[in-house]
Parts: structure tokens; C-alpha cells; sequence
């Protein structure tokens, strides 16, 4: 299977101990050579097959064909309530082909509460091909769930990190749309207290996103 291009933002993200130091952060082949002239070679056609006829192998049409522009696929309303104080605009990653794949990121920290959102489209080959890669990822994330009703399927998981005494909840939620997937992250800290936000509080947010990056899908069908 073919390995999508994955956005900057994800392989260097801050961590919310970095961030509050630095809350400033901006964040060949040839043509055909034809047979020469009295030596043409008959073409085999099998018993009762067209030459007309359209091949069995031809790919099927994908849903989408291209991944909407995520900056938009989460409502103003949901950003200010997930992300207090960030930019609503958001801003999207770089990516090596955006036709695949595109992500945005918002993130904010107000007084000592610090939120960070992701919402990443990915667009695959074929539904099999997104299916594939669907499961793949739920194997790999333990502890976590599925979602009812989000996409054709979704699943769902929230961590707990410590670092230097800090704590960190992040949550994730992956959803498969036909042939294309969905990833939301949100994560959020406290650094008067040094406690992160509850679970729930952080797997409903990281939800409703992603249920609003999955209508947003309908912007690339193809």
C-alpha cells in the first residue's frame, strides 16, 4: 500500500511545556514499437469476449478525489469552544501534495489553559485501500473505542501524558469516509494547576470535530 505524504506539523509538534516558554511561537516507459510490415502477430481474444468491452480490472471511481480545505471544515463556533483564543482562520500545514492530503492546526494558550486542535484529511486510492489503512491504525491504538455514527467507520482513544510533573491529555479520533480518512487530534493542559482537562472533556471535543471534518468531506467528491 502506498504510504501517504504526512504534514510537517505532526513529526515536530510543540509540547505544551515548550509552548508555554515560548507562547510567542508563530506557529519510463517508451512508446510501443509496432511490428514490422508482413510479420503483424493475430491478437488472441477469448470465446464470447468484445474487443469493445470495457476491462474488468478498470479502477472504480472514487468518492473523492481530493481533500477539502480543512482550515474550514470545523465551524467558527466549534474552534472558539475547543480552542479559546486561537486565530478561528487556523492555519494549514504545508504538504507535499494537497490533493491527498491537507491539515490544520489551531492552537492557543489563555492565562495558564492551553488547547491544540488538528484536523487532517487524507485521501486514498480506493475504499479497500482506506479500509485497509483504517484498520491498520485502530490496531495500533489501544485502549480506545469505536464512534457510532461517524463516518463509515469510527474510532476513538484518549492518553495521559506526565512530563516534568506537567500532565498532557491528548485525544485522537480516526474516521473512514470511503476512500478517504479523517484524523482529528486535541489535546489540552493546565499550567497553574499542572492537571489536564478530564477525559470526557477531551474525547466529546475531539468528536465533534471530527464529525464536522466528515460532513466537510463533501467539498471533494468526486
Amino acid at each position: 500500500m502506498r504510504s501517504l505524504p504526512l504534514p510537517l506539523a505532526l513529526t515536530a509538534r510543540l509540547s505544551p511545556v515548550a509552548v508555554l516558554a515560548c507562547a510567542g511561537w508563530a506557529l519510463t516507459s517508451g512508446p510501443v514499437t509496432p511490428p514490422a510490415a508482413g510479420h503483424q502477430t493475430a491478437q488472441k481474444v477469448p470465446a464470447g469476449a468484445s474487443s469493445g468491452a470495457p476491462s474488468a480490472t478498470a479502477a472504480a471511481p472514487k468518492t473523492y478525489t481530493a481533500a477539502p480545505a480543512p482550515c474550514a471544515s470545523v465551524p467558527v463556533a466549534t474552534v472558539k469552544a475547543l480552542v479559546p483564543g486561537a486565530k478561528t482562520a487556523g492555519k494549514e500545514i504545508p504538504s507535499t501534495d494537497t490533493e491527498l492530503r491537507r491539515t490544520c492546526s489551531w492552537n492557543a494558550l489563555t492565562g495558564y489553559d492551553y488547547r491544540w486542535l488538528d484536523v487532517s484529511f487524507e485521501i486514498t486510492g480506493s475504499d479497500r485501500e482506506a479500509r485497509e489503512e483504517y484498520e491498520q491504525r485502530t490496531r495500533e491504538m489501544s485502549g480506545g473505542g469505536a464512534v457510532p455514527g461517524l463516518g463509515d467507520s469510527g474510532y476513538s482513544v484518549v492518553d495521559l501524558t506526565t512530563e516534568d510533573k506537567q500532565q498532557t491529555r491528548e485525544g485522537v479520533v480516526l474516521a473512514r469516509a470511503a476512500n478517504a480518512l479523517v484524523v482529528v487530534t486535541y489535546n489540552g493542559s493546565d499550567f497553574e494547576t499542572k492537571k489536564a482537562p478530564a477525559t470526557d472533556e477531551i474525547n466529546k471535543g475531539a468528536i465533534k470535530a471530527a464529525k464536522a471534518a466528515v460532513a466537510a468531506l463533501g467539498a471533494g467528491r468526486g
